[in-house]
């Protein structure tokens, strides 16, 4: 219904296969042929599920070769998500049911399965030993007692030993037991493709195998033109040249559509909070920096980390006997022997401050032992000259905290902070902190000013924070809790986050819903769905352990706590906290996404169930968005939008990162979907070509795909691109919209399509016809167009996408649309595929009832027009 495959099929179908030769292969197809089950060695066991065919069992044709009918989803990419040797069954029922070890470490194997062989149900991870593993698996029935038996072998032990399972349905299974002989191994092998490969062979008619060979082909013809890059339009397109295309504007059968479509998603990767959007200039503040941050991998990545002393008679050490806070448990220890030296702080990769604007410096100290006195705090270059100093004292013998004001002299990209002792004896610090005065809307512990406005230009009329899979973490302890987010800075609790470094929690759920409002955007936070993530490396059953059920209601109860902290009144737990923190009036939150690129298993949608229908029943005018996996196809989709579908959630989370010729070849991809179903909020999506870049060739590929956005706008309410934001030398992930480091923020092309889309928002869509005497339909499908009414305005805006090497020469019928004023606006950001730095220009424009337009290759040109 959703998938493009289907409309595919009859392309294909039509395509690569005259009618006679159809017809001629339905006469000569034998009755039945064989299938062997099989997944290789190669990639390390990721290639999944693979099938091929025979007529005798001797001569075996490999469909693919190496094409993946199914893969593992159990634990993390990369290391994980592995197929050993798959056992595939099929019961009398006729559904195929397939096992298979996932590793050979973990006492856990995975199950799923189909009608057809090719769609594949949930994948299962039934935990059966413990500290063990589980090899050679396979299945066999009991007729006498209607239901299967599993084995496997584990050879952790210093023997190999056998044991075995029964199951009715595949859900439920009985205790592990071990058994004396293992059962007689029913793979066999074979020669595909001049490679002897293991597996098992199944009789079945000759309509499965179609089915099988149809499928592959299939994906190999989506393959072909998904992979289509620009760097060969000088082939694809030789004989192209410039043509026209006439637009005529039909507002009679116009319709309303989401005026939510533009938002900003933001999640704590590639440093985009500390060391980034949050302004905090001090790294590592708080002393809470642990190994585990990164997994044990840096050992100096420590509560000393970014810290350090500098000159004769100082030495510093951790401690957490007396803390400001018991979820602030560690802090420094100074023991001054002598008088001079300092202790510093790096900052991230050094501390950026601009000349004639000031900072607040901040700190808790205690004097452990002697008098204690002044401290004198400066911030110096790289040549160690001061470029700000002032003192604070301290005396006290318990927690202090003090501010001061640091007025910049001059303006240094790197300088560090120095805290020198004018005394000798032991004092403590803790949360030493240092902001600029000149924060995003002047908010104090606010956000760094031209990162946010960058992101403000956009005009996203929603925010969702903040993840992603910073969301629900590497394993259940790393969900992350918004009740440690708010509150004092020392209060809250810090973490590492799946991206393997520290999240401060200085940017926590207040200052996300301030930032919403100060840009007039509708705040999206998004919960965990009661399981980790699924990329994570920990948890029972790998990724899919799932919070205890004897847990989940405190954790329903925390979801709920998080309404009544956004709308809540001032009498309320919550709301009263709310207002503590400065805000009495309510965030007037109106959205929750529950669950994130989750695997849809059992495990998930128990949970998943139970949360929606307790905001369902206590807050329903809460619209709560599911979510359907990380793909746009297979069967975390599938089961997604099928959970969707029964429980009647209202907006579901689509997420794909997709290829040029992906977003080229699918414009129509919600043009299929059923209106009366949930709506769609696509919540990441980005253009990748080889190497990551975000250049025009991905920029142009999303303005083109944005179009048909917006002609579905009535079903797809809210898109944001992903992810948004990047720190040079700190990436995680390419590409990204926003790069900057300490002192400039870099722009992409793909950020301007962002914000051209953002700044000419409309919430009427106006259908047009497009026509045009080209015949090439690789051409026709690279130009696009939508025009939309902003009715708040009344202006029409027309966007038009090139990504041709050739102009393209536009007549434009404004059908019986009354132009106000035939000065226009209009916008065009062009370049070379690979351009990297493209700009949009600005001009005027004339327009009348008809008028023409050259759209330049390779550009993206907005029209906006003044109308009644």
């Amino acid at each position: 219904m959703k998938k493009i495959i289907f409309l595919i099929s009859i392309f294909i179908l039509t395509t690569l296969y005259t009618t006679r030769a159809s017809a001629q292969a339905v006469a000569n197809a034998p009755q039945s042929a064989y299938i062997f089950a099989y997944a290789t060695t190669k990639n390390n066991g990721h290639n999944g599920l693979h099938f091929a065919w025979s007529l005798d069992k001797v001569y075996w044709h490999s469909i693919g070769p190496e094409h993946s009918y199914m893969k593992s989803d159990y634990g993390p990419w990369g290391s994980q998500k592995r197929m050993l040797a798959p056992f595939l069954f099929q019961a009398a029922d006729g559904v195929w049911h397939c096992i298979w070890s996932l590793n050979e470490r973990d006492g856990v194997f995975a199950h799923a399965a189909s009608q057809d062989l090719v769609t594949w149900k949930r994948q299962s991870y039934p935990e059966v030993m413990e500290g063990s593993n589980c090899l050679n698996l396979q299945i066999t029935p009991d007729k006498a007692a209607g239901s299967y038996q599993i084995s496997w072998i584990s050879d952790k032990a210093s023997a190999k030993q056998a044991f075995v399972v029964t199951t009715k349905d595949f859900k439920n299974y009985s205790s592990t037991k071990s058994i004396n002989t293992p059962a007689q191994d029913l793979r066999t092998s074979v020669i595909i493709d001049g490679t002897a490969e293991t597996g098992t062979i199944h009789s079945v008619s000759w309509s499965i195998v179609d089915g099988l060979i149809k499928s592959q082909k299939l994906a190999a013809y989506n393959n072909s033109i998904w992979s289509e890059l620009a760097k060969d339009d000088p082939i694809r397109f030789a004989s192209l040249k410039p043509f026209s295309v006439n637009i005529s504007v039909d507002a009679s059968k116009s319709k309303k559509i989401s005026d939510l479509l533009i938002g900003a998603f933001f999640e704590d990767i590639n440093y985009a909070a500390d060391g980034g959007l949050y302004a905090e200039l001090i790294q590592n503040r708080d002393f809470e920096y642990t190994v585990s941050d990164k997994k044990g991998r840096d050992q100096n990545w420590n509560s000393k980390y970014a810290w350090d002393v500098s000159g004769n008679g100082i030495s510093f050490s951790i401690d957490s006997v007396s803390p400001i806070h018991i979820n602030n448990k560690h802090y420094a220890v100074l023991n001054i022997s002598q008088q001079g030296a300092s202790f510093t702080n790096k900052g991230y990769d050094g501390i950026a401050v601009k000349g004639g604007e000031k900072y607040y410096l901040s700190l808790f100290t205690k004097v452990l032992n002697g008098k204690g006195g002044k401290l004198s705090i400066r911030l110096k270059d790289k040549n160690g000259k001061t470029v700000a100093e002032s003192q604070i004292k301290t005396g006290s013998t318990d927690w202090k905290k003090q501010e001061i004001i640091l007025s910049a002299k001059e303006t240094s990209a790197e300088t560090i902070l120095e805290i020198t002792p004018e005394f000798t004896g032991k004092v403590a610090l803790d949360m030493v902190s240092l902001f600029p005065q000149n924060t995003f809307k002047g908010h104090r512990n606010g956000l760094r000013a031209d990162l946010a406005q960058t992101i403000a230009d956009i005009h996203p009329r929603f925010v969702r924070f903040p993840g992603g899979c910073v969301t629900h973490g590497d394993g259940l302890h790393n969900i992350y809790q918004w009740k440690n987010t708010i509150g004092s800075l020392e209060s809250r609790i810090s973490q590492g986050n799946i991206w393997n470094y520290h999240q401060s929690m200085g940017l926590g759920y207040f200052e996300y819903f301030q930032f919403c409002e100060d840009m007039g955007a509708e705040p999206l936070p998004v919960i965990a769905a009661g399981v980790p993530c699924q990329n994570s490396g920990t948890g029972g059953a790998g990724q899919q352990g799932g919070v205890p059920m004897e847990e989940m209601g405190q954790y329903i109860q925390d979801i709920l706590d998080l309404v009544e902290y956004a709308n809540g009144d001032v009498k309320t737990t919550w709301g009263k906290k709310r207002a503590e923190a400065g805000h009495p009036k309510p965030f007037n939150l109106k959205y929750i996404g529950i669950g994130n690129e989750d695997l849809i298993t059992d495990v998930f949608e128990d949970r998943f169930t139970m949360i929606y229908n307790a905001l369902k029943e206590k807050h329903p005018e809460i619209t709560v968005i599911g979510t359907v996996g990380p793909f746009c196809e297979g069967t975390d989709y599938e089961e997604g939008w099928d959970v969707a579908s029964r429980l009647h959630v209202p907006m579901v989370d689509e997420h794909y990162y997709q290829t040029p010729g992906w977003f080229i070849h699918n414009q129509d991809f919600y043009d299929k979907y059923d209106r009366s179903k949930s709506k769609v909020y696509l919540g990441e999506y980005a253009s990748h070509v080889p190497g990551r870049h975000n250049n025009m060739e991905t920029a142009l590929s999303e303005a083109l795909y944005m179009t048909s956005l917006e002609r579905n706008g009535d079903v797809v309410s809210m898109s944001s691109y992903a992810p948004l934001l990047a720190k040079e030398k700190y990436t995680n992930w390419n590409p990204d919209l926003i790069y900057f480091n300490n002192t400039e923020v870099k722009l992409t092309p793909g950020y301007y399509v962002q914000k051209l889309y953002g700044q000419n928002a409309g919430n009427e869509y106006l259908p047009s016809i497009i026509s045009t005497n080209e015949t090439n339909n690789s051409a026709k499908v690279r130009v696009g167009k939508s025009i939309v009414r902003d009715n708040k305005t009344g202006d029409i805006i027309i966007k038009l996408v090139n990504m041709l090497p050739v102009a393209v020469d536009t007549k434009i019928n404004m059908g019986d649309i009354s132009i106000t004023d035939t000065n226009a606006q209009k916008t065009v950001l062009q370049g070379q595929p690979d351009d990297k730095t493209p700009t949009p220009v600005v001009s005027d424009f004339k327009v009348g009832k008809e008028f023409n337009n050259e759209l330049p290759p390779y550009s993206f040109t907005v029209i906006r027009i003044k109308a009644q």
